[in-house]
């Protein structure tokens, strides 16, 4: 049994893109790499996340590149996964970044599991007078995937 690898045009990763809604964000802050699962909505070459306040937030404040993994379903024991490039922008509960966090808000809300993995919580947030939610969009840079089929 051999795998065939298959590179994927770039109109084959943003189909996988827009249908995806689960992924792993890498960031990196002092040449150390991060990497955790998030729920995500991809439209118009921005994909649109939600967090609490932590550590990914805190790296993506200080480097703004970060990169997306997607897995592809194969066919049978196949593989396959999508990589996007990005630049991560906070949608800040403000006046000036109140159109872009609540079109964020809408695209995400449409389904019923985006704030599950944002709204997990360790420990208590102290209490503040402002909304400790974070809205955020990654502005899709390159993208790039591959495919492998089992044959034979």
């Amino acid at each position: 049994m051999t795998y065939i690898l298959k590179e994927l045009t770039g109109g084959e990763c943003r189909a996988v893109l827009e249908k995806a809604r689960f992924g792993h964000l890498a960031c990196c802050k002092d040449s150390v790499p991060y990497i955790v699962p998030i729920y995500f909505v991809a439209e118009q070459g921005k994909i649109y996340s939600f967090s609490m306040p932590g550590k990914k937030v805190e790296w993506m404040r200080v480097n703004n590149n970060v990169c997306l993994q997607i897995d592809v379903e194969g066919e049978g024991k196949g593989w396959g996964s999508v990589i996007v490039g990005g630049r991560f922008e906070e949608y800040p509960d403000t006046e000036a970044w109140h159109n872009q966090r609540l079109h964020a808000w809408s695209v995400l809300q449409q389904y019923p599991d985006w704030w599950e993995i944002g709204a997990l919580k360790p420990y208590e947030l102290p209490i503040s007078s402002s909304s400790p939610h974070i809205f955020y969009g990654i502005v899709v840079g390159e993208i790039h995937g591959r495919r492998a089929n089992l044959v034979g």
